[in-house]
């Protein structure tokens, strides 16, 4: 993965006191992983896990399977389908998967998908992404 000054990173950064700490791996081809377990300060509603949140480990799970292609992009447009509630307190697997580029008049655009899962294996959340190229 390219060296990104991401320290103070909301999602992954090591030197941010109030990051989530996410940390990913290539584990297939244009595949990534990781996972997160939710806790008491991650919450909306009680014992619910607040949706932004949801949203950040999508989008990062996808930056980082950009990242492990060498590609430096940002999140250009986001859509998230939330299946089921996240409770706080158990463990989630979040897959992050490169789909594709296609050129624009602007930029190469990668398309991009990710998924959430609880320990049983159900789908919490999913989203798909596109990303500009720097």
């Amino acid at each position: 993965m390219t060296e990104a000054d991401d320290k103070m990173c909301f999602a992954c950064g090591q030197e941010n006191p109030i990051s989530l700490g996410l940390k990913f791996e290539e584990f297939e081809s244009d595949k990534v992983r990781g996972e997160f377990t939710p806790g008491e300060n991650h919450q909306g509603y009680d014992g619910i896990m607040h949706g932004g949140l949801i949203a950040t480990l999508l989008d990062e799970a996808m930056a980082h399977v950009i990242g492990f292609k060498d590609i430096k992009a940002f999140t250009a447009e986001l859509n998230i389908r939330f299946r089921t509630a996240v409770e706080i307190g158990k463990k989630l697997k979040i897959i992050g998967e490169y789909k594709g580029t296609k050129k624009s008049s602007i930029a190469n655009v990668h398309y991009t998908e990710a998924e959430i899962y609880d320990e049983a294996g159900n789908l919490k959340a999913k989203a798909k992404a596109k990303f500009m190229e720097v």
